[in-house]
């Protein structure tokens, strides 16, 4: 591509750290590391093996950045056609698409690597299988079909699975229910940014669903219906014996709080109540998550030990196996 050679000569070594960051979405991939981390610490025994954590959440973030990376070098063409998106590196010709490749290429390598022999084949099996699900299916049908959000959210769902059998070797109802959360609650946290941003989605030629004839409407209530969905879906964890009676009110009160911010932009479908049920949806995720950790209840073979606010603190099986 011709606009890749004056990027080689005019992006100086100083500013790669930034244009790293940028092609990874850095901080975007940082919400991977924190539901891996969940996985790992619900999946734990009364002592959770730190290190091994290290290892899980380095290795994950590290795919979650190369696949970034490759979906923006994939994408460039795309990513120049809108504003939110064209002072990329890619589409800017602040990093060739060859540089981000081999960049991409070669943290993607390490990160499956460390899983591989530091932790285990399974975590390293799902890390994989989310990076080739987002290059080959979220990504080439953006611009297809508006079941890449249902993909994509696939995809995100995956880390808390990665991080809990990290731990078991094993996936079983506790870390479905974990996936779970973690796809449903994407779909109204994305819908609603798709809503805000939409004529350039369709300038770029991204089919998202509000972009779609009657989508407008069915992004509204896809968006509510998936808002409520997430209390039962919250509530599973403690029916389950996978977190406590604190636990369960906090995310009741956070699912009714999503639900009445998707009712009001059911209701008025505008910018602001878009915006609105965005914004909760980013402060759900990580008070709902801290709340199953605070009040998580330990799971070992037939037997369900709660363990107290403070990690360290253990108090009596709640289940008798005599």
């Amino acid at each position: 591509m011709n606009t890749d050679s004056p990027a080689i000569t005019e992006t100086r070594v100083t500013d790669l750290p930034r244009l790293y960051a940028t092609l990874t979405k850095a901080r975007l991939s940082t919400l991977v590391v924190i539901t891996t981390a969940v996985g790992f610490i619900m999946a734990s025994d009364q002592q959770v093996d730190w290190l091994r954590l290290l290892w899980t959440v380095v290795g994950t973030m590290a795919c979650a950045l190369s696949a970034n990376a490759l979906n923006q070098v994939f994408e460039t063409h795309r990513d120049k056609l809108m504003d939110r998106t064209r002072n990329r590196p890619t589409p800017s010709g602040a990093l060739s698409t060859r540089h981000a490749f081999i960049f991409a290429v070669l943290i993607g390598y390490g990160g499956l690597l460390m899983l591989a022999l530091l932790v285990n084949l399974g975590a390293a099996g799902l890390a994989l299988l989310t990076i080739l699900l987002y290059l080959l299916g979220y990504t080439p049908l953006k611009p297809i079909s508006t079941l890449n959000t249902i993909v994509g959210a696939v995809v995100g769902a995956i880390p808390p699975l990665i991080g809990w059998i990290a731990v078991r070797n094993d996936l079983g109802i506790h870390a479905w229910i974990l996936g779970g959360i973690l796809f449903v609650w994407q779909l109204p946290h994305f819908l609603s940014l798709a809503w805000l941003y939409r004529e350039q989605y369709a300038g770029a030629g991204f089919k998202m669903l509000p972009v779609v004839k009657g989508g407008l409407n069915l992004t509204a209530e896809v968006t509510l219906l998936t808002a409520l969905l997430l209390i039962p879906l919250g509530l599973a964890a403690t029916l389950s014996g996978m977190a406590g009676i604190a636990y369960a009110a906090i995310s009741l009160l956070l699912g009714l709080g999503f639900s009445w911010y998707a009712f009001r932009f059911f209701m008025k479908r505008d910018r602001p109540s878009a915006r609105a049920t965005f914004l909760f949806s980013l402060l759900y995720l990580p008070v709902l998550l801290a709340a199953l950790v605070g009040d998580r209840s330990i799971i070992t073979d037939g037997e369900l030990i709660t363990v107290d606010m403070n990690p360290d603190a253990i108090i009596q099986p709640s289940i008798d196996n005599e």
